[in-house]
């Protein structure tokens, strides 16, 4: 299985949640949503041969970390995996509005610099300014949009800049999210949780809820679940060697599981 956006640090006790992914033969991408947090948050998977962890600086926190892009920029050469960062046109936010756009394009500026980036990308009610952002930088790498959530021309647009896409257990649970995931590339799709943040039933989601989201579009794509695993697991192979593949990345490797 594979859990391509977890916050695998802000778990209650993220050892265990680390552990129980490990024993599980999980693929996960443990995002992060400051770039202090990334050295803490990479130790925990220091010995998960398929843990990576994503350096972030997400919106909703711009204008509190806007300092931290330095470190960012230190940080960057440490790993092949960025996020979680993006936009956030939430109406809470729109004060910060400004300082949201000018550190996002900061750090694909830094990507693009750096030979480009595996993103994981928030677009929450700012779809059109991230896909703006991203066709300005096209060499920040491979841009994968997160529990999309923006209209049908906003997902045909993102589609068309060659954009990947991750789905949960919580957007395949609406009518909206199952519509808009039936007509995304389906070798553009992989999994993710967004746990602990995203919840069904009250519950936090954690990395292996992802199996409800594969038996969703296992039902989307009018395949067998084994079948929907198997797509899911070609898709993470190609998505792997999209950026400066390294020999030694476990998402480059042909997973037994």
């Amino acid at each position: 299985m594979i859990d391509l956006h977890a916050h695998i640090d802000l778990y209650p006790d993220p050892v265990a949640t680390t552990k129980e992914c490990v024993d599980r033969n999980l693929f996960v991408l443990s995002v992060t949503t400051t770039p202090s947090a990334w050295s803490g948050t990479a130790a925990l998977a220091k010995h998960a041969a398929r843990i990576r962890t994503a350096l972030g600086l997400h919106p909703q926190i711009a204008q509190e970390r806007q300092s931290e892009l330095a470190l960012f920029e230190e940080l960057l050469s440490s790993t092949r995996y960025v996020g979680e960062i993006g936009l956030d046109g939430g109406p809470e936010l729109k004060g910060t509005w400004d300082i949201q756009r000018r550190v996002f394009d900061e750090i694909l500026r830094m990507c693009s610099a750096a030979g480009g980036r595996i993103m994981t990308i928030h677009s929450r009610r700012a779809a059109t300014q991230v896909l703006d952002s991203l066709a300005a930088r096209s060499e920040a790498g491979a841009a994968i949009l997160h529990w999309f959530s923006g209209t049908r021309r906003e997902l045909q647009r993102a589609v068309d800049q060659g954009c990947w896409f991750s789905v949960g257990p919580a957007m395949l649970a609406g009518e909206k999210g199952r519509t808009m995931t039936a007509v995304m590339p389906p070798d553009r799709i992989l999994t993710e949780s967004d746990g602990p943040f995203a919840q069904i039933n009250g519950r936090p989601l954690f990395p292996w809820d992802v199996e409800t989201a594969e038996k969703a579009l296992a039902k989307i794509w009018r395949v067998s679940d084994e079948e929907a695993r198997h797509r899911l697991m070609e898709n993470l192979r190609r998505l792997a060697n999209h950026v400066a593949p390294e020999k030694s990345d476990v998402f480059s490797h042909d997973p037994k599981s």
